[in-house]
Parts: C-alpha cells; sequence; structure tokens
C-alpha cells in the first residue's frame, strides 16, 4: 500500500485531502497539532508541531518509510503578530518554514517517484525578503499570509530542480475557496465544499502526469506564476529560508 503524509488535516481542505487519498487506498500518516480534533479522521496521528523544526524532526524520526506522497497543507493566520517559542514570526514558521522542514526531514523516506504538494493559494504576493518576519513593517495578517502563499509558490520553484535527481515530483497550487476558520481570519467566507477545496491538491498528488515538476497550477491545471518566473528571487528566497 502507498503512504501519503498530510499535515494541517483537521481543517477543512486537509481533512478532505486526506479523506481522498485514503478512499483512493493510501495509507495515511496524519502530523496534527490538536489530537482531539484529529479524532474521526483516517489513518495514523501523530502530534506535531509544524511551526517547530524540532517537533517535525522528532516526528519523522520515527517515520519508517517509504513514503510516495507528501502534502503540506498546513497553515495558520493570527490576527496578531506572534512568535514561536524559537523567536520566529508565527505565518513564517507554519505556513512557510514548516513546508520547507517537513520535506528536508521526510527527504530519506520518499520513494523514486514521490510526490510533494504544497498547498499555496491564488491569494499571494508582498514578499518582503528583507523583512519576513514583519520586524520593520506593520503585522497584518492578510500581508503576513499572502507573503506566506507566494514563497510556496516559488518554494516549490526552487525544489523541483534539487528534488528531479530522484525523480521526486513537487508543486504548488490553490485549492479552492472554502469557508474555514483560515478563510474567516482573513475576512473570507468561501463557497466550496472541502472536497472542491482538495479537488486540485489531490489530483496532484494521485494523477500520474499533472505537469511539470515546480509549476503552480489551480483548477487542475497549470497556471503562469509571476513569482516562480523570477529566478533570481526564487534563489535568493530559498537561501533565506535555509538559514533558519
Amino acid at each position: 500500500m502507498a503512504t501519503a503524509v498530510v499535515t494541517g488535516a483537521t481543517g477543512k481542505i486537509g481533512g478532505a485531502i486526506a479523506r481522498g487519498l485514503s478512499e483512493a487506498g493510501y495509507g495515511l500518516i496524519l502530523p496534527v497539532r490538536d489530537l482531539a480534533r484529529a479524532k474521526g479522521l483516517p489513518g495514523a496521528l501523530a502530534q506535531v508541531d509544524l511551526s517547530r523544526r524540532a517537533s517535525i524532526d522528532a516526528f519523522t524520526s520515527s517515520v519508517q518509510g517509504p513514503i510516495d506522497v507528501l502534502v503540506d497543507n498546513a497553515a495558520e493566520c493570527p490576527r496578531r503578530r506572534e512568535e514561536t517559542p524559537e523567536g520566529i514570526e508565527r505565518q513564517l514558521a507554519t505556513n512557510v518554514l514548516g513546508y520547507l522542514w517537513m520535506l528536508q526531514a521526510l527527504r530519506p523516506a520518499l520513494t523514486r517517484g514521490a510526490r510533494v504538494v504544497l498547498v499555496a493559494s491564488y491569494w499571494a504576493g508582498g514578499l518582503d525578503l528583507e523583512d519576513l518576519e514583519f520586524r520593520r513593517r506593520s503585522y497584518d495578517n492578510d500581508d503576513a499570509y499572502r507573503q506566506s502563499k507566494q514563497a510556496n509558490r516559488m518554494l516549490a520553484a526552487a525544489l523541483a530542480e534539487p528534488l528531479a535527481k530522484d525523480e521526486i515530483w513537487i508543486g504548488s497550487c490553490h485549492p479552492g475557496d472554502v469557508n474555514s476558520k483560515l478563510s474567516n481570519a482573513l475576512g473570507f467566507g468561501g463557497s466550496q465544499s472541502p472536497e472542491a477545496g482538495a479537488d486540485t491538491p489531490l489530483w496532484l498528488a494521485t494523477q500520474e502526469n499533472p505537469g511539470p515538476s515546480g509549476a503552480y497550477y489551480a483548477r487542475r491545471r497549470r497556471e503562469t506564476c509571476e513569482f516562480s518566473r523570477d529566478t533570481a528571487a526564487v534563489a535568493a528566497l530559498y537561501e533565506r529560508l535555509l538559514q533558519y
């Protein structure tokens, strides 16, 4: 049986992704922050704080593998600026670094030909390489969220070549507009069901040939991403993230 790791499965879209992969025959490993909220989800649960590298490393040290699919989906959007115990702004830590750290830690367990899906968003932009943590800028949760989603899209582009030597495919995507705790924190509702929101991530995780690695997708097709096309900025962001 193929195995998938899905982060953020206690959220509406993440839960639908997990259920969809389970229905497709995947065994699941679900790292979640709140085990109580994860009751009823399919698969093996593990308590992990995805904003903290030590917590991710402790979790992945017990993962035997092989892992065929990794869906980095977890995200949060606090209305006030918050920091992790390590002093990292929380949206950057969870929504961006958590994606990278999980992939780095699971890399030895990923099979040749594995799929990595970074759940990003069309709601993206405003990234400031000189102020990723809003220490200079006034914090706004919408600005911080948009920056994190831009970073997700650029991170997929940055990682495509390094992962290609092991035939590991990676892509980013906009999932859909679902009425959720996160969308509400941004002041939005959302008209799509969780299942509709999970459709493109699931398609990327399971479709035989979804498209080129490193690209950005929405509605089951590749879309032009202005952020990923700026190769110098992509490389600069990647190098900056590796410093954490």
